[in-house]
């Protein structure tokens, strides 16, 4: 028997409503993949062996996990995978702030708050210190009966989050169709060339030009801003992109791997299953299963 409790229940954030924040104890994940329009804060406890979806990501979760998805285009879904848990404790709160430019979101005491929630835009999971950090916050949210209390009270979460280190996004940009950014104007100039040139070969003395650099000293200087190897980057692109067709077109694999840039089927193949644990045909197959949006 499933036992379910809504505090504040609210089947959509309209009007004056500000947050939705269900508390469920259970013994399986049912919820098929989905996306919404507002942002979501997911805490789960208990669940190890759970596979989490986020757009192009997938891992199997330990005993806590926490993220944020700010995305109203991004899908996912924490599926049952091994867990064999019979008390998972799951925290959801859905929530719609303006954090536009004119907003009160955009001054000084806020600052950190707005740089996550852009960063949460391809899914931003937290780690354990982060979740302790807040833990005793998420477990209480439910409780607290005054609105005003508990939307202050989920302020404190999201700032203590926005200061603690060692989170990461999930789903690559190019899935996510995220501008890229970058504090340096030169490696944003190099990420916007492989945006605009993924589908053809990019070789490294033409990114190294534009940034004004021999090739050597680009390489380590793009490592140092990224933290990933030149290669690695323009093949993650271009496998977010190939992720990004898989769901959203009836193109064969075939076609979606030589338009994204892949020269040959085969390594195509190998490279999609090192880095996201299945092949092409079952990316595909496990996102169209029933997909909703609410």
């Amino acid at each position: 028997m499933v036992e379910s409790k809504v505090i504040h229940e609210i089947t959509q954030l309209t009007g004056k409503d500000v947050l939705y924040i269900a508390e469920r104890h259970k013994k399986e994940f049912t919820y098929p993949i989905h996306n919404h329009k507002v942002f979501e804060l997911n805490f789960v406890e208990h669940a190890p062996g759970v596979r989490r979806i986020v757009g192009d990501s997938s891992e199997v979760i330990g005993d806590y996990d926490l993220v944020l998805i700010t995305s109203p285009d991004l899908e996912h879904v924490w599926e049952q995978g091994d867990c064999t848990s019979d008390d998972i404790h799951e925290v959801t709160i859905h929530f719609e702030f303006d954090f536009s430019d004119n907003s009160i979101f955009s001054r000084n005491p806020f600052i950190s708050i707005q740089q996550m929630m852009q960063e949460a835009r391809k899914g931003l999971s937290f780690p354990m210190d982060a979740i302790m950090r807040v833990y005793q916050q998420l477990n209480t949210l439910c409780s607290v009966k005054d609105g005003f209390y508990a939307f202050q009270q989920f302020l404190t979460i999201l700032y203590e989050l926005s200061k603690c280190d060692g989170a990461h996004t999930l789903a690559s940009s190019s899935f996510a169709k995220i501008e890229v950014t970058s504090d340096s104007r030169r490696v944003t100039k190099v990420k916007n060339y492989i945006e605009q040139n993924y589908t053809k070969e990019i070789r490294l003395t033409t990114l190294a030009d534009l940034a004004g650099m021999s090739p050597s000293a680009f390489s380590r200087f793009f490592k140092l801003h990224t933290g990933r190897n030149l290669s690695e980057y323009i093949i993650d692109q271009r496998l977010g992109y190939a992720s990004r067709m898989l769901v959203d077109s009836t193109n064969s694999v075939s076609e979606i791997s030589y338009a994204c840039g892949f020269n040959n089927l085969s390594n195509f193949n190998r490279i999609f299953k090192k880095r996201k644990g299945c092949s092409p045909s079952e990316f595909r197959e496990n996102y169209h299963k029933t997909r909703i949006i609410v």
